[in-house]
């Protein structure tokens, strides 16, 4: 028989394990970057990579350590101030648009804030080694997660950075996922029939509070595609003239595109009479058969109403998804980001995670190509302003 310790000791070796996994994936992400390209930020919905790695220090830092680990010093009494994100509850802030301002802290300095407080979190480990249930656990779980989304955002606010350098300048060569080949031809339709479909996250592992709580919902009969549309599609939709057609477009979706001359996906350009696409692997001819990337909510309801279908709603999706494969691209649904009925506003700070931004948003479902290992679920619910390109999204239709 083994005994509640060894066990106890076991699962803290996994968290411990799991810990350093995550953190070794953030930096190595970051590994092909030159010095000069950690700081910058582009745009205002963007950050510096040097703030991803700082503030996904600082939250294990600040709901963690300073509040479990016995004689724990912050690293810099000001990095509070620095590399909070949003949380009112903590305290004052940069401002977001500032954050490409930081030239110090150095990058060196912040990589010392990160095994400064790694080192602290094996102490942590070490000191609660006889704990039944750490009282740090669920905190844990959520700095994680929190982590694993900063990844995410890490690829992409990268890819953005360089591909909006003048010199095209390649990521790595070693990305297999930047291509996801589709046979537009062999789409076809899952028929979905009338009725009440269980929504939202069921089991006993992690999930984010805007995946609770599991209710349900009636559905009209549906159909809905069985795999992405294709970047050959879109184009017939851009040389048909679909950005010129207000008639395809919503209001705000019209003014967007004008106000800022969008003509195309984000990182399209035609350049000596061609369609090109900058990828992490450099500038390159645009592939008609891979699907399509880097479209807005706007984008998608316009292409959508063009094909004669529609965006599908996120209970469509979910209620459809067993029956398709997902996970290259964030995928655009017509349902705006609100809760969950029950949903409950956790107290705090940690309150302010998902809960507070719920308006103005539209909901994408599934994951992307550049999603984390062992991030996804089939519930879980991820929010953009409809104008923006720089995830990685794409459409499914529906009718």
């Amino acid at each position: 028989m083994i005994s509640n310790k060894i066990i106890l000791n076991q699962k803290l070796d996994e968290l411990r394990s799991t810990y350093l996994q995550v953190r070794n994936y953030t930096e190595k992400i970051c590994e092909p970057l030159e010095i000069e390209d950690y700081v910058i930020q582009a745009i205002v919905d963007i950050s510096p990579p040097k703030w991803h790695l700082a503030h996904t220090t600082w939250f294990y830092e600040t709901f963690i350590l300073s509040a479990h680990l016995p004689g724990y010093k912050v690293f810099h009494p000001r990095y509070s101030f620095i590399f909070n994100s949003y949380y009112n509850n903590v305290g004052e802030r940069v401002l977001r648009h500032h954050r490409g301002n930081l030239s110090r802290p150095t990058v060196k300095e912040v990589y010392a804030y990160r095994k400064y407080v790694d080192e602290a979190m094996m102490s942590l480990f070490d000191h609660y080694e006889n704990e039944e249930s750490p009282p740090w656990n669920e905190a844990l779980q959520l700095g994680l997660q929190h982590e694993q989304q900063h990844q995410e955002l890490l690829w992409t606010d990268i890819k953005y950075l360089l591909g909006h350098n003048p010199l095209y300048p390649k990521y790595s060569d070693a990305l297999p996922w930047e291509e996801k080949l589709i046979d537009a031809s062999s789409t076809s339709f899952i028929s979905m029939e009338k009725g009440d479909y269980f929504i939202g996250y069921e089991g006993e592992g992690f999930c984010f509070d805007n995946e609770l709580n599991r209710h349900q919902v009636h559905l009209e009969a549906y159909s809905i595609a069985d795999q992405l549309v294709t970047n050959g599609e879109f184009l017939e939709f851009i040389e048909d003239g679909a950005y010129s057609d207000f008639n395809l477009w919503l209001d705000e979706g019209w003014h967007w595109l004008n106000n800022n001359k969008i003509t195309a996906p984000l990182y399209w350009d035609k350049i000596d009479g061609k369609w090109m696409n900058y990828t992490l692997k450099g500038l390159m001819p645009i592939n008609k058969n891979e699907a399509l990337n880097h479209v807005s909510f706007h984008e998608g309801f316009a292409f959508a109403q063009w094909k004669g279908m529609r965006l599908p709603t996120e209970q469509e999706w979910e209620a459809a998804n067993k029956y398709f494969k997902w996970g290259e691209r964030w995928e655009i649904t017509r349902s705006a980001y609100l809760p969950y009925p029950g949903f409950k506003t956790a107290k705090g700070a940690i309150g302010e995670y998902n809960g507070k931004f719920m308006v103005n948003q539209m909901t994408f479902r599934g994951s992307s190509a550049v999603t984390s290992p062992g991030h996804t679920r089939f519930s879980y619910r991820n929010f953009f302003l409809p104008q923006l390109q720089w995830q990685y999204t794409g459409i499914r239709l529906a009718k």
